[in-house]
């Protein structure tokens, strides 16, 4: 839009250039006049406040607008200059919203030499001490087992996350492989329950040749090295 179609009510468009002209790191990023918005401060009809918008060509700044926001105490007195920014106009090329490291990781993200942090308040995990039942004289296994020595074990809630993604997994039964299995893990030879609460639910795959050796797999999980899955021959 030409700057002539725009009605400057405070007569103030060359001081506002030479405000943003100021604050810019070069003249000529500073570009033509976009607009002019007008605000009433309260207790007066009249506009006290007007933001002037001029093109901002800066690289890595597509779409952003220099906003020069001038003001007068009354009709008669000089405008005078509050500020200088640039703001994004509704085109703008704009930053991504910032992600916290612990939302942006993915399984597989983390390789030899990464480091990464588990928060003190993670609801996966409770203190070591608070996995003991109560009352119960336990040997060393079984003090081993239930998470003695470490700082933090799983709680029930990080329990539960890891028996739903394991078993909503690959390694669960609601996949092909699964569903056409002789039979489930869970009677197979090569299959090593593990230990703790989940052992009811899940195991360790032990046979070499099969898709899921040396991974977790649900009891009901299944695949065609089954170790009873016996060749009949005449």
């Amino acid at each position: 839009m030409s700057s002539a179609k725009i009605e400057d009510k405070f007569s103030a468009l060359e001081l506002a250039r030479a405000a943003a002209l100021e604050d810019a790191p070069a003249q000529d990023q500073v570009g033509e006049l976009v607009s002019i918005s007008y605000d009433e401060i309260e207790g007066s009809s009249e506009a006290r406040i007007a933001t002037y918008l001029f093109e901002a060509s800066l690289k890595g700044y597509v779409g952003w607008r220099w906003a020069v926001t001038v003001a007068k105490v009354d009709e008669l007195s000089s405008p005078t200059i509050c500020d200088v920014v640039l703001l994004p106009g509704s085109d703008s090329l704009l930053a991504p919203e910032w992600i916290a490291y612990k939302d942006r990781l993915l399984p597989g993200d983390v390789g030899p030499g990464d480091i990464v942090p588990t928060s003190a308040d993670d609801a996966r995990l409770v203190p070591g001490f608070a996995s003991l039942p109560d009352d119960e004289d336990l040997d060393l296994a079984q003090l081993f087992e239930f998470g003695f020595g470490r700082a933090r074990v799983l709680s029930i809630t990080g329990r539960d996350l890891a028996a739903q993604r394991w078993y909503a997994g690959s390694s669960g039964p609601n996949n092909a492989i699964s569903q056409q299995a002789p039979k489930p893990c869970n009677s197979c030879g090569f299959f090593i329950p593990i230990a703790g609460s989940l052992r009811s639910a899940f195991g360790v795959c032990a046979n070499i040749l099969a898709p899921d050796d040396a991974r977790v797999v649900s009891v009901d999980h299944g695949c065609g090295a089954h170790s009873e899955a016996l060749v009949v021959t005449d």
